[in-house]
C-alpha cells in the first residue's frame, strides 16, 4: 500500500495510484467474502485499541471537541466496520430461483453480486475519519479496490486508515490514498476509476455527475442538506428543543444531516423558543480536549465568514436573535462563531435558502402541520427531516409527506450512525445510498446467469416460423393472459405442443 502523496504533478500521481489499485483488483476480488470480512474485523480491533490516539489526531487537526471526535468519528467507524464485516458475506451470497412466465419453466436464474472495480472515494472534512471509512469499508468488503482522496483540510485524519488497514493484512494496492485539493479530486474522477463516491457540495457534485456521465461510469453523491424539523403542538416541547439543539450544534454545526430549520406549530411556538433558548445559552466552549466542551471553532476562517454572513443577513431582514452561547474566554480564534438561535425567520433569508454549515438554527412559526410540511418541502435539498410529536401515528403520517431520504420521529441526525439503515438524499441532496444493504449495493454489479435445465432441447420460439409456430404463440397468449378461465384452458393444448415440439431448420 503506497504512502499518501502530495498535490504535485497531479495527474500522473493519481493515474499511478489508480493503476496500482487496478493491478491489485483480480487477487482481491478472488478472495472470499469471509476472508475480506476478516481483514475488516482486524481493522476494527486495531482501531479500537488505538481509539483515543485516533480521536486526538482528529480533534487536533479539525478543531472539533474530543467528545465529538471520539463519540462520532471513532465510535461510528468501529460500529460500521463491525456491521459491514458481518453483513457483507451474507449480502454477497449468490441466490438462485425460477423465472416467471410459463414459457420459461425450464429456466433457473442465479444472481451474483460482483465488484464494480476500482472505486474513487472523495471524502469531506467534517467527519474526517468516519466519512472516508464509510466509503472504504463497504467497497473493500464487496471486493473492490479503492483510491481515496481525503479533504485537503483534514489529510492526516483520513491517512490514519492506511497503516491500520496495512497492519490488518490488506494487500498492497487495495487501498491507495492520494492527498490534495480540487485538482487531485478532478484528476481522480477522470483517472480511470469504475465509480466515484463523493460527499460534499451540490456545486461540486454536479461537476462530478457530468464527468461521470461523459465516461459512462456510475457515481454516488451525498451533497448536504437543509434539514427541516417539524414540532407539532402535541410534542414534548423540552424534548424537541433538547433534540434539535443537539443535532444542530453538535460538531459545531458542521453536519450535513443536522436540523437547520425548525417549523413549530403556533400553540407551542413560544414554549419551544424558550426551551431552545435555554439549551443554546447553556452550550459550553472551552479547550477541545476537555470532556465538558460542547462546541469549538469552525474548520477554517472562510467557513466562519460564510456563517456570519448568513446570520447577519437574517438579522438585517427581520430575524431576532433569541439566544447566543458564549465564546471561549478572549473570544476564541478567528474561526469561532457563537452558536445562535434565530426566530421570526422567513424564506427571504439565506438561512432558509442555503445550507447553513455552522452553528445557526432558524425557527419559524406555522399555523398547522400542513403549512409546516409545505414550507419544509419548499427547498432544493432533501437529505433528512424530523417530526416531533407525542402521537406516533400522526408523526408517521407527517413523515410520509416529507420530501427527504430519511425521516426521524422524536430524534434527528442519529440515523447517520445507524449502520444497517440506508442513508442518502433526494433532490439536490444527491443520489445513491450509504449504509445498510442499499449501501452495500452501491459497490456491486448484479449479474443474472440464466441456466436451462434441458441442455439439448431447442427453445420453442426459435426458427423455423410457420403456421404451427404462430398457432403455438397464439395459444400461449390465451393461456397466460386470457380474459376467462375457459379461454385460458383452451390455450393449454397448443402451449403443450409448442413447448414439446423439437423442431429445427436442418
Amino acid at each position: 500500500m503506497a504512502e499518501p502523496v502530495v498535490d504535485t504533478a497531479v495527474t500522473p500521481v493519481v493515474e499511478a495510484a489508480v493503476a496500482r489499485a487496478r493491478a491489485a483488483l483480480p487477487a482481491w476480488t478472488t478472495r472470499s467474502a469471509r476472508e475480506r470480512a476478516g481483514i475488516l474485523r482486524r481493522f476494527r480491533d486495531l482501531a479500537f485499541q488505538r481509539r483515543h490516539e485516533l480521536a486526538e489526531v482528529i480533534s487536533r487537526e479539525s478543531g472539533k471537541t474530543i467528545t465529538d471526535s471520539f463519540g462520532i468519528d471513532v465510535l461510528l467507524t468501529l460500529d460500521f466496520a463491525a456491521w459491514t464485516a458481518e453483513a457483507a458475506p451474507r449480502f454477497l451470497r449468490s441466490r438462485t430461483r425460477g423465472v416467471s412466465g410459463l414459457i420459461f419453466w425450464r429456466k433457473r436464474v442465479r444472481f451474483d453480486a460482483r465488484p464494480v472495480g476500482v472505486i474513487g472515494v472523495i471524502a469531506p472534512w467534517n467527519y474526517p475519519f468516519f466519512m472516508p471509512a464509510s466509503g472504504v469499508l463497504p467497497a473493500l468488503a464487496c471486493g473492490n479496490t479503492v483510491v481515496l482522496k481525503p479533504s485537503e483540510f483534514t489529510p492526516e485524519s483520513a491517512a490514519l486508515l492506511g497503516p491500520l488497514f496495512r497492519e490488518a493484512g490488506l494487500p498492497d494496492g487495495v487501498l491507495e490514498i492520494v492527498q490534495g485539493g480540487g485538482r487531485v479530486g478532478a484528476a481522480l474522477v477522470r483517472g480511470g476509476v469504475d465509480k466515484v463516491v463523493f460527499t460534499g457540495s451540490a456545486a461540486t457534485g454536479r461537476k462530478i455527475a457530468v464527468a461521470c456521465a461523459e465516461q459512462l461510469i456510475p457515481c454516488s453523491l451525498e451533497l448536504g442538506g437543509s434539514d427541516p424539523a417539524i414540532v407539532l403542538a402535541d410534542a414534548d416541547v423540552r424534548h424537541a428543543a433538547d433534540g434539535t439543539v443537539w443535532t444542530r450544534f453538535a460538531n459545531t454545526g458542521q453536519t450535513c444531516v443536522a436540523t437547520k430549520r425548525v417549523y413549530v406549530e403556533a400553540p407551542v411556538y413560544e414554549a419551544y423558543v424558550a426551551a431552545a433558548s435555554r439549551a443554546v445559552t447553556a452550550l459550553r466552549a472551552g479547550p477541545r480536549t476537555s470532556p465538558d466542551t460542547e462546541f469549538g471553532p469552525l474548520i477554517h476562517v472562510d467557513a466562519a465568514r460564510t456563517i456570519a454572513k448568513q446570520r447577519d443577513d437574517a438579522v438585517a431582514k427581520g430575524a431576532r436573535v433569541a439566544a447566543t452561547a458564549s465564546l471561549p474566554e478572549g473570544g476564541g480564534t478567528a474561526a469561532h462563531v457563537a452558536p445562535v438561535l434565530l426566530t421570526e425567520a422567513d424564506e427571504t433569508m439565506l438561512v432558509l435558502q442555503e445550507e447553513t454549515f455552522g452553528p445557526v438554527l432558524a425557527v419559524v412559526r406555522v399555523r398547522d402541520a400542513d403549512e409546516a410540511i409545505r414550507r419544509a418541502n419548499d427547498s432544493s435539498y432533501g437529505l433528512s427531516a424530523s417530526v416531533w410529536t407525542s402521537d406516533r401515528a400522526r408523526g408517521l403520517a407527517v413523515a410520509r409527506r416529507l420530501e427527504a431520504g430519511t425521516v426521524m420521529i422524536n430524534d434527528a441526525a442519529s440515523v447517520v450512525g445507524m449502520t444497517d439503515v440506508p442513508y442518502g438524499g433526494v433532490k439536490e441532496s444527491g443520489i445513491g445510498r450509504m449504509h445498510g444493504e442499499a449501501g452495500l449495493g452501491e459497490f456491486v454489479r448484479l449479474t443474472a446467469v440464466v441456466d436451462d435445465r434441458f441442455t439439448h432441447w431447442r427453445q420453442p420460439w426459435w426458427y423455423p416460423y410457420g403456421a404451427a409456430h404462430a398457432e403455438g404463440i397464439e395459444a400461449y397468449a390465451k393461456l397466460a393472459h386470457g380474459g376467462s378461465l375457459g379461454e385460458r384452458l383452451r390455450g393449454l393444448p397448443g402451449v403443450v405442443r409448442l413447448m414439446l415440439t423439437r423442431k429445427g431448420t436442418a
